[in-house]
């Protein structure tokens, strides 16, 4: 693979590939080092808009803790081996799981990552197919499952999720998002604050609903301090306020919705008298709002991991697009539309095989099925630990840290330990990979080309950037190989030929895409992910369809830009039809209006019991870049943080060290008094507890917080789509009688 061309100044250009915002950077070098790395004020897209992550794509490379070459397990020692030893280190420990315990006894989990990797985005697919694996966990049952499932059951596709058009609305209501800690979620756009100020300022409004005022309720009109997991029954009450008032207006979705009147009939069951005191809030705020979307002409709703990590994750995810439904503003400019992406990786790799069912098969030990294809993460550490017929004894992990992100870590932790064969696709020895037999290291962002596949599907522009690479690959196999050697070798095929598999592969994408295989062949003989990417351009809706389409796209046209290329803006995609059984929108989906009886239970239950919620900071991501020293120096930021009304009731003071303690663990953090989070619920960040002296992780060892994941019950997840509840956990706090800043059980 090619490195990256200079620019006339010197500089190398890249997409910063951590988040949706994409933003373009140039990259200065000097005696193979990284110098610095700078907002590109020419990329066409960001215009120079950067955050502090993006500037540590140097830091992140140079880091003297990331892998370079493969390692093995000894013991409790590293030892580094070349690629050829250790993948046969790999089959002498996947045979004998295969021989002892059969073909079905080894998992996979998959972490967000995967999807900024250009190999991992591009060849898991292939190395879970070729592996036979069908236990498939992933962070997606962590942070997004419910939405994946609420547009798949709605629109007939789970990455067909509507995007808010920030950019043109009257009206952008937030629901659990935080854009001015996590820039854009499932929402890529150059610069979200931005374009809430932009949007004031010209006579609009920002309405924020979370039971935190984070510092994008601070820079809103209007903080609606909602109780955690009660955002369904708030907007089911604005559902019912639509239609009590005859303000439902279909617009241009007349005729392409169906399950409307039972939708109508739900919603006269969650009048705002009967919501409001499950909420917290008073009737006349639900009622305030649904006066505000009928009165305005183009309202954006937005819901992001606040809506998925709660008790009602799937009917709250269900909730943003309903209402945006019902106001007349789904698949219209300034309302959400969805994306027009050049190059559809997505739609080729991610989406679930057709004909495949949207719930399946029950887990061996607790019988919650699969819901589109992965059992929730919480059941991993139980399928490892409990005895029996399909015990999972063989692991494959990629790009991901459970052991720190996952519900009820601890059991995780101490699980791991007892697995014949774990090899992790990783950069670092973490808490996870550490228990791993063999690592196999992705070359870093600057040693690999990158196209977003991920952020243009949410990106109501049509664009792209291509980077090539900065710094060359040296002394090592084209990765690409490595990940679809690891899927041959858990699937019993060591010896496979691995060009004949990449070939049938590309030759499958293909024809999935409406392609003649043998002509895309001879014009992409070369093979690897920017062949695959080739071919998602040339197949999208601008590419030339390898010359049918003159003037068509191809990779080379992202080539010839290295500012990147922006094609237009996004326009209503509606009439092209749905994937769902009736070809239209089904907005009353029957399994997720089972869930409704659950709701109506809690709705009827007295809970007056402080709860835990998750927060985001601009400086973190999930449970890596802590080994970022730029990232993590300064203030403490792994803090409880507590209104001084529940501080006060308990004769804390801050800086205090505290037990927080719920059914699963006890963690003990300090104190923080915040008067910007609702009465009755603390925060806590995600991603943090790194004590264990066992990583290979010197910054973050330093700075260890406490795993908050501990608090997070492994039995407490969303019932219809198996996702975890990170916010609204039961909880109880005390003051520490001594001040041990780290979880119960970290050390496994």
């Amino acid at each position: 693979m090619r490195a990256g061309a200079l620019l006339e100044n010197g500089l190398h250009q890249r997409t910063c590939p951590l988040c949706e915002g994409m933003c373009g950077v140039t990259v200065a070098m000097e005696g193979g080092q990284v110098t610095t790395v700078r907002p590109n004020r020419a990329d066409v897209w960001s215009r120079g808009h950067i955050c502090p992550k993006g500037t540590t794509l140097g830091a992140l490379h140079d880091d003297p803790d990331r892998l370079r070459t493969a390692m093995v397990r000894d013991g409790s020692e590293w030892k580094s081996a070349s690629w050829d030893a250790a993948l046969e280190r790999l089959e002498e420990l996947a045979d004998g799981v295969r021989n002892r315990h059969g073909p079905h006894a080894f998992a996979a989990y998959g972490g967000n990552m995967a999807g900024k990797d250009a190999t991992l985005s591009r060849y898991s697919g292939l190395m879970l197919a070729t592996s036979g694996i069908q236990q498939v966990y992933s962070s997606g049952t962590v942070d997004q499952h419910p939405k994946n499932l609420s547009a798949m059951l709605m629109f007939g596709n789970e990455w067909k999720i509507p995007i808010p058009d920030l950019d043109n609305t009257d009206l952008f209501v937030i629901f659990g998002g935080n854009p001015a800690a996590s820039k854009g979620s499932i929402f890529s756009h150059r610069d979200v604050m931005g374009a809430m100020r932009d949007l004031r300022a010209r006579g609009g409004r920002v309405i924020v609903v979370d039971p935190v005022r984070t510092k994008t309720a601070q820079a809103a009109d209007q903080w609606i301090g909602l109780k955690p997991g009660t955002d369904a029954a708030f907007m089911l009450g604005v559902a019912h306020v639509l239609f009590a008032r005859d303000a439902v207006r279909l617009r241009q979705l007349d005729g392409l919705i169906e399950g409307l009147e039972p939708l109508r009939n739900l919603a006269a069951g969650f009048s705002p008298p009967e919501v409001a005191p499950f909420c917290g809030i008073e009737a006349a705020v639900i009622e305030s709002l649904a006066d505000e979307l009928i009165r305005t002409d183009r309202s954006a709703i937005y819901g992001r991991i606040g809506t998925c990590t709660q008790s009602f994750g799937t009917l709250a995810s269900w909730m943003i697009d309903v209402l945006a439904i019902l106001t007349g503003n789904l698949d219209r400019r300034g309302g959400s539309m969805w994306s027009r992406p050049v190059a559809s990786l997505v739609d080729m790799l991610a989406t679930l095989p057709a004909g495949m069912p949207v719930v399946m098969g029950k887990s061996r030990v607790r019988g919650v099925p699969a819901v589109l294809g992965q059992f929730p993460a919480s059941c991993m550490a139980e399928e490892i630990a409990t005895p029996g017929p399909g015990q999972i004894k063989g692991l494959v992990t990629f790009a991901a840290n459970p052991a720190l992100s996952a519900p009820d870590s601890t059991k995780l932790a101490q699980a791991l330990p007892l697995l014949e064969c774990m090899v992790s696709l990783d950069n670092y020895i973490n808490e996870t990979t550490r228990h791993a037999h063999v690592i196999l290291p992705s070359p870093s962002f600057l040693e690999s080309a990158h196209y977003d596949m991920w952020s243009w599907i949410f990106c109501l522009t049509s664009g792209g950037h291509y980077s090539p690479p900065v710094i060359p690959l040296v002394d090592r196999p084209d990765h690409w190989r490595i990940v679809a050697r690891v899927g041959a070798i858990i699937g019993g095929q060591p010896r496979a030929d691995i060009d004949a598999l990449d070939d049938g592969y590309f030759r499958a994408l293909a024809a999935g895409r409406g392609i003649d295989p043998d002509t895309a062949m001879a014009a992409l003989p070369v093979r690897g992910p920017e062949r695959i990417l080739d071919l998602a351009i040339r197949a999208g809706p601008f590419g030339d369809r390898f010359g049918a389409v003159e003037g068509g796209l191809t990779l080379a046209s992202f080539e010839d830009k290295p500012d990147g290329l922006i094609i237009g803006p996004a326009i209503p995609r509606a009439s092209e039809g749905f994937e769902t059984a009736s070809g239209n929108i089904e907005i009353a989906p029957a399994l997720i209006l089972s869930d409704i009886p659950r709701l109506k239970q809690a709705m009827a239950a007295a809970d007056s019991a402080l709860v835990l919620v998750s927060r985001r900071h601009l400086r973190s991501m999930n449970s890596w870049m802590h080994n970022v020293d730029t990232l993590v120096k300064g203030k403490d930021r792994c803090t409880l943080r507590m209104h001084s009304i529940d501080a006060q009731a308990r004769g804390l003071t801050g800086g205090d060290h505290v037990n927080v303690t719920s059914a699963s663990g006890t963690i003990t953090v300090p104190v923080e008094i915040d008067d910007d989070i609702r009465p009755g619920v603390v925060s806590m960040p995600h991603g943090w507890g790194h004590a264990d002296p066992r990583t290979q992780l010197a910054v973050a060892r330093a700075h260890p917080g406490a795993n908050t994941n501990i608090l997070s019950p492994g039995m407490l997840v969303d019932a219809i789509s198996g996702n975890a509840v990170l916010n609204g956990i039961p909880v109880v706090v005390h003051k520490a009688v001594t001040h041990v800043a780290q979880h119960v059980g970290e050390i496994a």
